[in-house]
């Protein structure tokens, strides 16, 4: 019985399968991240825990610094997962998939480290981000793996618009009010691990 797919297709749709490893990011992984409304970073606790993920929008809150490293806006929220892993242990996975177009999965798998606003280079890696109220930090992340794999069951969908709710929330706030947010919110975990220090969160006199 003669098979249902020529051989040359079975073959390219095994290598589909397997997915590529990469040594760089290069230009069209550069455009396949640009092109992505959405985005998800996860991370995990040394031992035990739970394994934490997050989706991210807004577009402009991601980069690619370099051929290995990328660096996102971590803006305020209720928790503090990610930096509190980091902090910890420093494992970091950042995933993109296509909605739409040619089906893809895109990993970064690497090191992620915290800058916030009182590091030194927080200053110049600002400046590869739009606007954007309440920042909480920027996570650096030092990739030692860079793959893509078939993305077959990822379903088509739209994109309409971000949501600008997170904005609206941080920019009805001033520097005070979301520090004794982040202080009651960002200061641990969800299993205790520390996450943003005193130093970070307390409302300050100095700050207005």
């Amino acid at each position: 019985m003669p098979d249902a797919v020529p051989t040359g297709e079975r073959q390219r749709t095994i290598v589909l399968y397997m997915g590529k490893l990469h040594d760089r990011i290069d230009n069209r992984l550069r455009e396949f991240i640009g092109a992505q409304p959405v985005y998800f970073v996860a991370t995990a606790p040394e031992q035990g825990g739970h394994v934490n993920m997050s989706p991210k929008g807004y577009a402009d809150t991601f980069a690619v610094l370099d051929d290995t490293t990328v660096a996102y806006l971590d803006l305020d929220g209720s928790g503090v997962e990610t930096i509190a892993h980091l902090r910890q242990n420093g494992r970091i996975t950042v995933m993109f998939c296509a909605f739409s177009g040619p089906p893809n999965i895109l990993r970064l798998y690497g090191t992620g480290r915290v800058v916030v606003p009182e590091n030194p280079d927080f200053a110049t890696l600002i400046k590869n981000f739009g606007p954007h109220p309440g920042v909480r930090s920027i996570i650096v992340v030092d990739c030692d793996r860079i793959s893509d794999s078939c993305g077959f069951s990822v379903p088509f969908m739209s994109f309409d618009k971000d949501r600008t709710l997170l904005d609206e929330w941080a920019g009805r706030k001033d520097v005070q009010q979301r520090r004794t947010y982040r202080a009651q919110k960002n200061r641990e975990s969800i299993d205790g691990i520390p996450g943003l220090s005193a130093e970070e969160t307390d409302p300050v006199t100095q700050h207005s």
